[in-house]
């Protein structure tokens, strides 16, 4: 249990392009040191979601998903810390001298962050995706701290409640 508080965002997606529109909002907002959680189950969009909020973050080239590199680093406006952490475990993760990319300069991007949730920086922005149809995700945005809660406010503004998102 953490003092700080939460913000949450929900937003509906439709397909892809809807995922792709929130990765970019959400590269836009981006800062030095951020840490996004991303988690859902396999075949959720965390991938999709990653590469395309990396292309938004100005990362040139292809960004694949760094299951059995575990991280992999690319510059754009920000440096980019990719990780995907689904194949270790706690332990191995904690020797791996995380901290050093949390509170670097770039942004910080975990998938299945749940598995190293203790290692996380207790403020952050914790997103999780849900298939609830062929091409459909209902995306929470948690923003945890006062920073997050102002980059879960800003998606709130710019897309209101989800009936103004739907139409």
């Amino acid at each position: 249990m953490n003092n700080y508080s939460e913000t949450v965002f929900t937003y509906r997606s439709f397909g892809l392009q809807d995922t792709q529109r929130l990765a970019e909002a959400l590269a836009g907002l981006s800062f030095g040191g951020m840490v996004i959680g991303l988690d859902g189950d396999l075949g959720a969009g965390k991938t999709a979601f990653s590469q395309s909020y990396a292309r938004h973050l100005g990362v040139a080239g292809i960004v694949s998903s760094p299951t059995f590199t575990i991280i992999k680093e690319y510059e754009g406006r920000l440096p980019l810390y990719h990780m995907d952490v689904y194949r270790i475990s706690l332990a191995e993760a904690d020797e791996l001298g995380l901290d050093e990319y949390f509170y670097g300069q770039g942004v910080s991007l975990v998938e299945w962050s749940s598995i190293i949730e203790d290692l996380l920086p207790q403020e952050r922005l914790q997103i999780g995706i849900e298939t609830t149809g062929p091409d459909e995700r209902l995306i929470t945005v948690t923003g945890i701290g006062e920073r997050y809660g102002e980059v879960c406010q800003a998606l709130q503004t710019k897309w209101g409640n989800q009936d103004e998102h739907e139409k």
